[in-house]
C-alpha cells in the first residue's frame, strides 16, 4: 500500500505567507491612514471653492443692488430691511440666508461676511466660532486685513488653510491664497 499523504502546509509555507502579509500590511496601512489627511485636503479645496463662488456671487448682488433699497431680509433675528449700499460699497446685503457684510462690493473678511456668504456652516445667518469648530473649521487673522479658514483636525491647523483678503480699493477683485496642505 502507497504511504498516505498528508494535506496542509508546512512550517515553512505558513511562514513565508506570514512574512508575505506582513510586507503588505506595512505597504497598505500607511496609504489607509493618508486618506484622513486627503480628506481634509478635499475639504480645504471644496471650502476654497465654496469661498471664490460666494465672492463672485455676492459681488454681482451687491453690485446689482448698489444705491438701491434691499428687500426684507428672512431669517430669525434679521427684521427689517438693511439700508442701501452706499457708494462706498461697503455695508450689509441680504441674501436669502440673512444678512452678509460687504466691503467694496465684495465680502468682508469676517464670520459675517465670507464665511456666511460660503456657507461653510449650514446656519442662517452668522456662524459662530462655536458652529465652526463643531464642523472642523477655523478662522484666524490674515495678512492684508484678510481672513485664514483653516480645517482643523490635522498635525498643524495653520498650515492646513488658505485665505481671502478683500480689495484694497473699489472695483478690484478680492484675493484667494492657494491652499497650504503641509500641515493637514
Amino acid at each position: 500500500m502507497p504511504p498516505r499523504r498528508q494535506n496542509g502546509f508546512t512550517m515553512v509555507e505558513l511562514i513565508v505567507v506570514i512574512i508575505i502579509l506582513g510586507i503588505l500590511a506595512a505597504v497598505a496601512l500607511p496609504r489607509f491612514t493618508n486618506l484622513q489627511r486627503d480628506a481634509r485636503i478635499a475639504k480645504l479645496n471644496a471650502a476654497k471653492g465654496a469661498v471664490a463662488s460666494a465672492s463672485a456671487l455676492v459681488h454681482g448682488t451687491a453690485v446689482a443692488r448698489h444705491n438701491v433699497v434691499q428687500p426684507v431680509c428672512p431669517g430669525p433675528g434679521v427684521g427689517a430691511n438693511p439700508p442701501m449700499i452706499p457708494a462706498s460699497g461697503t455695508g450689509n446685503l441680504c441674501t436669502p440666508n440673512g444678512r452678509i457684510a460687504i466691503t467694496l462690493l465684495y465680502p468682508a473678511p469676517t464670520l459675517a461676511g465670507i464665511v456666511a456668504a460660503a456657507g461653510l456652516v449650514q446656519v442662517n445667518g452668522t456662524p459662530t466660532a462655536a458652529q465652526l469648530a463643531a464642523d472642523g473649521w477655523a478662522t484666524a487673522g490674515a495678512p492684508g486685513g484678510g481672513i485664514s479658514i483653516r480645517v482643523a483636525g490635522g498635525p498643524t491647523p495653520a498650515n492646513c488653510s488658505f485665505s481671502y483678503t478683500p480689495p484694497a480699493t473699489l472695483g478690484q477683485a478680492p484675493t484667494i491664497s492657494a491652499v497650504t496642505t503641509t500641515g493637514c
